[in-house]
């Protein structure tokens, strides 16, 4: 069995005490990881063994590190079940590996999300069509769109991430463009739909399978169309509408561990557009956890170890960004800041970079082409616009 006691999960057998075992299972090196979930482990006391069909991404971590095709359920569960003793957990933060993770947690009857909302969060179409009921919004395969569908529309990736290959069409001529223009360098299967009109907003929430709780929520600002790139995050009072959010969430089975929404709120309906069913990246994780005060990779991790959510205090009333420097041009990085933490009279801010000097950038219209974050928190908005704005000022990020 499993108790836990001081941050720390033990397994108890009739031998002695062993740290319990977790399974983190990635692709690609993310901060959200390294930076978070890793070090969250190593505090709660776990034995973690590194998943991944990407191993020469793993360096610097010092637990086993096991290669497998972690887009397969089956393999994830082999990999698990060639060690001696139990596992814990089975978790991942990835985008793409919600449902065969939790498929894998199912197997050894371990905490989890349930695969089948890991699988409508992850394919736009099967979310519409599963919200269809509760806020109906036009979509279709991109090449299967009707003559009098209700123009702009927004061309996406069905399994998308990052703004990465998402437009906003105006007409079928412009659509069927873009549609050529993006299979000639990606051949996964692409959505058109509604453009919804109104604020963007996230929504983060955590749960533990009984309770689902709102850990707040972030004003975002976009580029200008036909792009969607994230160009600024504002801590907000999350909007009256977030219950039309919630009830949204309930019915496509949404409950368990961390999870990041986005939706717009236009004449007071909330339209979500995207369900990214793990905790919110692009280091706003990190911001969230600042604002939150509480060790919030461990909360998470603790949810999958079958813990239920703790109590903690409502944060203070401040105001928080989270602002990405992003790249204006193609070419090689050639000066730009390390790591910066610093306090700015009442605000406390965080660099933290995305791109190291001497890599090349090219220009991608997304969320990748960000070269860092800035993450500020401070008493209001004014003190934290003006020190976000001499940060800025006082550094230099140079692309030759």
């Amino acid at each position: 069995m499993m108790i836990s006691g001081l941050g720390k999960a033990y397994l108890i057998s009739e031998g002695p005490v062993v740290a319990a075992s977790l399974y983190l299972v990635a692709g690609k090196a993310t901060d959200s990881v390294t930076r978070g979930f890793l070090p969250a482990a190593a505090r709660l006391g776990l034995d973690v063994t590194l998943l991944t069909d990407r191993p020469g991404a793993a360096h610097g971590f010092g637990g086993r590190v096991v290669e497998c095709d972690v887009s397969d359920f089956r393999e994830i569960v082999a990999a698990v079940a060639a060690d001696d003793g139990e596992p814990a957990a089975v978790f991942s933060n990835s985008d793409f590996l919600q449902a065969p993770t939790a498929l894998a947690a199912a197997y050894f009857g371990l905490p989890g999300k349930d695969w089948r909302a890991a699988t409508r969060a992850k394919n736009k179409g099967l979310m519409r069509r599963h919200l269809a009921f509760l806020d109906p919004v036009f979509s279709a395969d991109a090449r299967r769109v009707p003559p009098d569908a209700p123009y702009p529309l927004v061309l996406k990736p069905r399994e998308g991430v990052a703004s990465e290959d998402v437009f906003l069409v105006q007409d079928a001529l412009e659509l069927s463009t873009r549609v050529e223009e993006i299979a000639a360098r990606r051949d996964d299967p692409l959505v058109a739909e509604q453009y919804l009109p109104g604020r963007l907003h996230t929504l983060e929430t955590l749960g533990d399978g009984r309770e689902l709780r709102v850990l707040g929520s972030f004003r975002t600002t976009l580029s200008p169309p036909p792009f969607f790139v994230e160009e600024r995050l504002e801590w907000v009072e999350p909007p009256p509408e977030t219950t039309q959010v919630l009830q949204q969430l309930e019915a496509l089975g949404v409950g368990f561990g961390a999870c990041h929404t986005e939706f717009v709120v236009h004449e007071g309906r909330a339209h979500i557009i995207e369900v990214n069913y793990r905790l919110i990246g692009d280091h706003c994780d990190f911001l969230l956890a600042d604002l939150l005060g509480v060790p919030l990779f461990e909360q998470i991790l603790k949810v999958h170890l079958g813990e239920p959510l703790e109590e903690w205090p409502a944060p203070g009333r401040r105001h928080a960004i989270a602002e990405p420097v992003i790249a204006d041009r193609p070419g090689k990085l050639t000066a730009a800041p390390g790591p910066v933490r610093l306090d700015d009279g009442p605000v406390r801010l965080d660099y933290l970079p995305q791109r190291a000097v001497g890599d090349t950038v090219t220009i991608t219209r997304t969320n990748r082409d960000y070269l860092g974050t800035v993450r500020v928190i401070g008493p209001g908005p004014d003190e934290v616009d003006a020190a976000l704005a001499r940060f800025r000022a006082g550094h230099e990020w140079t692309i030759a």
